[in-house]
Parts: C-alpha cells; sequence; structure tokens
C-alpha cells in the first residue's frame, strides 16, 4: 500500500512508545452478563450520568484526545464495569497534510490509508504488548509452568546457566534491571550488537530492523559496570548494575521463557488463558525468520493487533484484580502486586493522573505505554479504565503474513506496523498529553 513513499524509513521503537460521535448501542445474540465483576463478550453501554459523570465534561475530553494534530484514532472510557463513552476518527486533512511535507509524500496517500475509523478497526499495541507479556508471566508461574518470578531465568533461557548471567531472575527481566546491554540493529554489519548511538538506545533498542530478533537478545552479556555508556542516560551518567535500562531485548527474552516452559509461543498460550477467557481477539506479529518458535519469533515487545474495545477488557480484567470464571478468581497475587507499582515494574508504568511533573505527583495510576502513545490506563480508586490510541494501518507489502520486515532502503519490500505519526519515520511531535487526558475524564466524575 505504501510501495510508493521516497522517504528513508527511520522507525526507532520507544515505549513511552475528528472523530465519530458518542458510543453506539449494540445487539448480542447472546444475553449480556451485568453482574459485576464480569468479562463481558459485549460491553453494556450505559450514560455517563448513570455511573456519576457529566457528558458535557466527558465530550471535551474527547474533544482534546481527537483535537486536531493529535492523531488519535480511538478512546474508550469505562467506568464501574460499563462503557460510558468511545469515539473513533480518522486522519484530519491538516495531520495528513503534516504528514505529507515531514515524509516527502502526498497527503491523498495518507487520507487513504487512514481514512474512517470505527469500533471494529484495528489498533496496534507497541510497547503496551509488554504488558500483555508480563500478565502471560503470572499465569504460567500460577499455573506452575514456572515455579517463581524469582528464579533464575537460566532455568529455560539455558545458553544463561554456565555462566555469571545465571544470577538474572525472571523479575530482573520483568522489571528491567537485567544488566545486559541493550542490543540495536547494526545497519552497516546488519547484526545485532551493544547499542552504541543514543537515539536508537532510547527506545530499548531498534532491533525491529533485524529478521531473527532473539538470537541477539539470548547472546547479550553484561553491560561494563562504573562506566559511561552512550545508551545510559544519553551518556550523561555512570552506570552501574541493577540500574533500570528500557531493553526490548529483556522482554524478547520474556517471550522465549514463556515459549519453552509452556511449550506454547505466547499468541497460542495467550489464546488458551487470556483472550478466550475476557473474550477478546488479538494477533501479535512475529520477525521475519524462518525458524524460531514458530516459523519466526513473536515481537513479545511490540506489535500486538487488536481493538480499542479488547484493549479496554484487559484493562477491566486488570482493575477486577484477575481474570473471573464464574465466582472463581485468577491471579489475584500478580495483578494486586501491578496496582501497587509506583515506578516502573513488571513492564507496567505507574503514570501520574495530573498533567505535572511526576515528581511531585500525589495521583498516581497504571498505565500500559506504547510507541505513537498507545495508553491503557487504569485507574484502581476510581474504578475506571481508559483507552487512546494513535492512527494505525498494518502494511504488508512483503507478505500477507504479520511477520516484521524493514528494508531500509526499499519501502515497497517491508512488512511493518505504520502507526501515525512516527511510525511512519515522521519527526512530528503530536500535541496529546495522557496525563491531561485521563485529568480531563476524571474531571467529569461528580
Amino acid at each position: 500500500m505504501i510501495k510508493i513513499f521516497s522517504f528513508v524509513f527511520l522507525l526507532i521503537l520507544v515505549s513511552c512508545g475528528g472523530g465519530s460521535s458518542q458510543s453506539e448501542n449494540i445487539q448480542s445474540d447472546e444475553s449480556i452478563n451485568t453482574v459485576f465483576p464480569s468479562h463481558p463478550r459485549a460491553w453494556d453501554i450505559v450514560s455517563p450520568e448513570s455511573v456519576g459523570m457529566n457528558s458535557q465534561l466527558l465530550n471535551q475530553a474527547f474533544d482534546y484526545a481527537f483535537s486536531d494534530g493529535s492523531f488519535t484514532q480511538a478512546a474508550v472510557v469505562i467506568k464501574d464495569g460499563f462503557l460510558v463513552y468511545e469515539r473513533y476518527g480518522g486522519i484530519s486533512d491538516n495531520e495528513a497534510s503534516i504528514l505529507a511535507s515531514n515524509t516527502s509524500s502526498n497527503s491523498n496517500l495518507y487520507k487513504s490509508i487512514y481514512g474512517s475509523r470505527d469500533k471494529d478497526s484495528l489498533v496496534t499495541s507497541w510497547s503496551t504488548a509488554k504488558s500483555f507479556v508480563s500478565f502471560l508471566i503470572g499465569i504460567a508461574e500460577e499455573e506452575g509452568y514456572i515455579n517463581s518470578v524469582r528464579d533464575s531465568a537460566s532455568i529455560y533461557i539455558s545458553e544463561w546457566s554456565s555462566d555469571n548471567r545465571n544470577t538474572i531472575t525472571i523479575k530482573d527481566l520483568l522489571d528491567m534491571r537485567s544488566g545486559l546491554y541493550p542490543v540495536c540493529f547494526d545497519q552497516t554489519q546488519f547484526e545485532l550488537k551493544e547499542c552504541s548511538d543514543p537515539s536508537d538506545s532510547s527506545s530499548g533498542g531498534n532491533i525491529v530492523f533485524s529478521d531473527d530478533q532473539m538470537t541477539g537478545c539470548i547472546n547479550r552479556n553484561f553491560a561494563q559496570d562504573g562506566v559511561f555508556h552512550p545508551w545510559f542516560n544519553n551518556g550523561q551518567a555512570v552506570y552501574t548494575k541493577g540500574d533500570f535500562v528500557y531493553s526490548n531485548c529483556d522482554t524478547m527474552v520474556l517471550g522465549e521463557i514463556i515459549f519453552r516452559a509452556t511449550g506454547q509461543d505466547i499468541q497460542t498460550f495467550a489464546e488458551y488463558n487470556l483472550f478466550s477467557k475476557i473474550h477478546i481477539s488479538a494477533e501479535w506479529w512475529k520477525d521475519y525468520t524462518m525458524n524460531g518458535q514458530s516459523n519466526g519469533n513473536y515481537l513479545a515487545y511490540c506489535c500486538l493487533d487488536s481493538t480499542a474495545r479488547d484493549f479496554a477488557k484487559f484493562g477491566y480484567m486488570l482493575l477486577l484484580e484477575g481474570v473471573w470464571e464464574g465466582n472463581n478468581q485468577k491471579y489475584k497475587s500478580y495483578t494486586q502486586a501491578i496496582s501497587s507499582l509506583d515506578s516502573y515494574g513488571l513492564q507496567f508504568w505507574a503514570l501520574c493522573a495530573k498533567p505535572q511533573s511526576n515528581n511531585d505527583c500525589d495521583d498516581w495510576i497504571i498505565s500500559t505505554i506504547g510507541y505513537d502513545g498507545q495508553y491503557i490506563m487504569i485507574d484502581f480508586k476510581r474504578n475506571l479504565v481508559v483507552v487512546r490510541t494513535s492512527l494505525y494501518q498494518p502494511i504488508q507489502n512483503l507478505s500477507q503474513e504479520k511477520k516484521m520486515k524493514l528494508v531500509n532502503s526499499d519501502i515497497s519490500q517491508s512488512n511493518w506496523v505504520a502507526s501515525a505519526p512516527r511510525g511512519l519515520g515522521a519527526n512530528i511531535n503530536t500535541n496529546f498529553n495522557p496525563s491531561q487526558f485521563f485529568k480531563l475524564v476524571t474531571d467529569s466524575i461528580n
């Protein structure tokens, strides 16, 4: 679809990483379970006022989220287990023009790609997928596939068992404190190696350019302790072993741990143990190797395609403190560990609920964060889930498989996750602020 792009693709994977009217009523062949808690097949849709929210103020919050220049595709609010507001929209004329001028392309191209959107339109996760993988680790632990997240990761990653990497725990990987150096793709040698450029490493490592994104992640070694590294705080501070270093490779290894512990890749394991339980449909991208887990390695650190409503169901499941099957609750202890975070941990972020410095924050929520602004924000105090995603279109110029292949000099031979704006290689900062949006939503609560 994007075969006529003339710009050089400069995707850097990070994590931070005009719409329709209010939500419509849904008709379902099945009766909808309104007993709280539940994981509905389709949401019960109610008015904001019925759950103590103000429609006018909530509409203003969504006007902010969809303001021109935000590149927002979807936003959803769940309060007290009910869908109270949602909006969807395609690209505006102005946004298409901004992209075109930034990428030396044609605005009509972007209008054709990111046209009208609705509740059934795909969104993508980028690093929001990391949080899904975290919960799969929690499931694997409770189901006995993994004894404890405090165990050495080398129990499953045997390549680490005979050297000092056997001290790395699964929890270290979950918290991005493995001590292993972040890996980036060397465009001259076409291989993964220790990051040497702060712009590449700030994203967790641009491993997305590699056909095999797993082998290099497993073959890493510990970073040198007590020295300056370009990938740590932009080379402005001395690295100490155990410091937080955001690394896409750490999550790739978590995906491999699930695969080796359960005998199932993360897509299969999630289908049986999570997706089917909370009634969502989601599909992970793979890398482009012919080997790996299943004709490629699933990209645990990114690239889970679903819908905004289904992302909201994942957040709602966390709000319910686990998966409910009838009157039986599962995975409560892992969910409680997530809900108690006050900084990054377990592949989730603690996000300030107000647009202010986190150093002064007195109101924290838990959030997933993905490149180009993919958010699932969970407020356990207010019983609230807020989802926001950016414009998205899967681009599959090379094949119809969702297998990542990025050829920097030939976009026509690439498959990738084309979110807007930066997922297109555009150097554009949007005017969307998640804390501002969340505050406007909470301001609507009476």
